[in-house]
């Protein structure tokens, strides 16, 4: 068997769409820097609300319904990564990570390189990674909530308010219409990663490390009150379903640990593999296992050994 084909990113690229971090001391600095760049090569600009950027003269605002850009950056930590996906999920634009925090693990280079691997993307060197993502909807008395919920790294259900232990009953879809009872089991929640996930709060919870390229979603409940309970690996084509049983205790949704949806007492949530995918922008060299070992130090010789 051989590996997938790696796609290059398709150019020329003539607009640049910018999200960033507020609050981050280095941001309008770096917003600067890139302006002058992407200028320089005649590249327009756009800045994620820059009416309150500090850093907006000369800008436009971003607007992806009315101007699509050729590419997104990202610059902040994964959590801004992770906004820019969404954003750009129904419209299939590549992400370019730029971090500006500690570890920034999908992210493709620090702000310190944004120079040379800016010109290295525009030059069409740079390779597109792409990521699958989890879409998950609402349940009500039998009815699916239309409104649609996609996430890069991961889809959790869980208490909020005191912290306590609650019943979660998970199902899989089964074939003709039907389904199966997973389990049930009292812990804090479950979150349900894509393999992008798997390295974020998943594997804080004891959940495994999933290759990108592997099609499948990884189920790790949180805190079980059971020794019985251990993550669980599923092919990405089953349907999930997660129910809350206590009708007491309050549970929220929470989507790339960013958007909040409080459940109502009665109301399931549904997870499958979502129907569009996230095209994060890489340099050639960057790979998912060297990146494992550089920032999460998976493997790694202490010097005593080397």
């Amino acid at each position: 068997m051989t590996r997938r084909p790696v796609r290059q990113l398709q150019g020329p690229i003539g607009s640049v769409g910018v999200v960033f971090r507020e609050g981050s001391p280095e941001v309008l600095e770096v917003i600067e820097h890139l302006t002058e760049l992407c200028r320089a090569r005649g590249v327009s600009i756009t800045l994620e609300d820059a009416a309150h950027a500090a850093a907006a003269e000369g800008h436009t605002t971003l607007d992806l319904d009315g101007e699509p850009v050729d590419l997104v950056v990202a610059l902040g930590g994964d959590g801004t990564l992770l906004r820019a996906a969404r954003a750009v999920v129904e419209y299939e634009t590549p992400v370019l990570g730029v971090n500006l925090g500690r570890l920034g693990f999908l992210t493709a280079m620090p702000a310190s390189e944004l120079e040379a691997g800016l010109a290295r993307v525009l030059e069409g060197e740079a390779q597109i990674d792409c990521r699958s993502t989890l879409c998950a909807q609402v349940v009500s008395e039998g009815e699916v909530d239309g409104h649609k919920l996609y996430a890069l790294n991961d889809i959790v259900i869980h208490t909020s308010g005191a912290a306590r232990v609650t019943p979660l009953l998970l199902g899989v879809a089964g074939g003709g219409g039907g389904g199966e009872e997973i389990g049930t089991f009292s812990a804090d929640g479950v979150i349900l990663a894509t393999p992008t996930g798997s390295t974020a709060y998943s594997m804080s919870a004891g959940g495994p490390v999933i290759a990108p390229d592997v099609p499948c979603i990884v189920v790790t409940p949180i805190c079980p009150h059971s020794l019985a309970v251990r993550p669980l690996v599923v092919p990405s084509y089953e349907e999930l379903t997660v129910r809350p049983l206590d009708p007491d205790a309050s549970h929220q949704l929470t989507v790339d640990g960013q958007i909040e949806r409080r459940l109502q007492p009665g109301e399931a949530v549904v997870v499958a593999r979502g129907d569009r995918s996230v095209s994060l922008v890489r340099l050639p060299g960057q790979t998912f296992f060297g990146t494992l070992r550089r920032k999460l130090n998976w493997g790694a010789v202490s010097p005593e050994r080397a």
